[in-house]
């Protein structure tokens, strides 16, 4: 299978529990709830997406088979560290693209594999962090895994409608839009008075890395 890659790059993750961990994002191009066209944005499932995921013109972008998309990504790891590659599978939606095939060839290098999807496709097994974040009126499929980040507010999800789902960490994290300093602090205020929840900040805007 040939696996259509947005962009690779090497960074610091800046959101929910690996927040400030080194890690490689793979970006698949594609999404289901969201062609991302501008214009057709207001026609989505997910209408408050950030992120360019259309082609393969980002940064190591391209076609690549198992073998080389695991090649690519070791590249960028730095040499000689002692220290486990880690990759975050991205989009778009990664669960379109990514199977047993792909992560097996992950497993061979010892790579650890987190996976940030919408929850709308189940996984296949043998990935080491499975982040949902649910989007909309999209119906969860992927119901366990080990972190629940809820972009809020959301007219669709309420926090309580997940809190019976099988996840280790619950993760508000505020819509960033014109009204997003009202949403943080409507955010702050629900975890407090929810302790189940806590609070995630895209703290790579701050500081002002991919």
């Amino acid at each position: 299978m040939a696996y259509t890659i947005k962009e690779i790059y090497y960074t610091i993750q800046g959101e929910g529990r690996h927040t400030g961990r080194p890690m490689i994002f793979c970006r698949f191009a594609g999404c289901n709830l969201w062609n991302g066209r501008e214009q057709d944005r207001m026609q989505a499932v997910c209408k408050f997406c950030d992120t360019d995921f259309i082609g393969t013109d980002g940064a190591n972008g391209g076609k690549y088979d198992s073998t080389a998309l695991v090649e690519k990504i070791l590249t960028l790891w730095p040499k000689d560290c002692g220290i486990q590659p880690a990759v975050v599978f991205t989009g778009g939606e990664p669960a379109l693209q990514i199977d047993e095939t792909l992560i097996a060839e992950m497993k061979k290098s010892e790579i650890y594999i987190a996976v940030e999807t919408n929850g709308t496709i189940p996984l296949p097994d043998g990935l080491d962090w499975i982040c949902v974040s649910p989007k909309g009126d999209a119906v969860i499929k992927q119901k366990t895994g080990n972190e629940l980040k809820l972009v809020y507010p959301q007219p669709e999800n309420q926090p309580k409608q997940f809190e019976g789902l099988d996840f280790k960490y619950f993760y508000l994290q505020p819509l960033e839009d014109e009204f997003w300093i009202q949403n943080t602090a409507a955010a702050v205020e629900y975890v407090k008075s929810h302790p189940k929840w806590r609070l995630s900040v895209q703290t790579h805007k701050y500081i002002n890395i991919p």
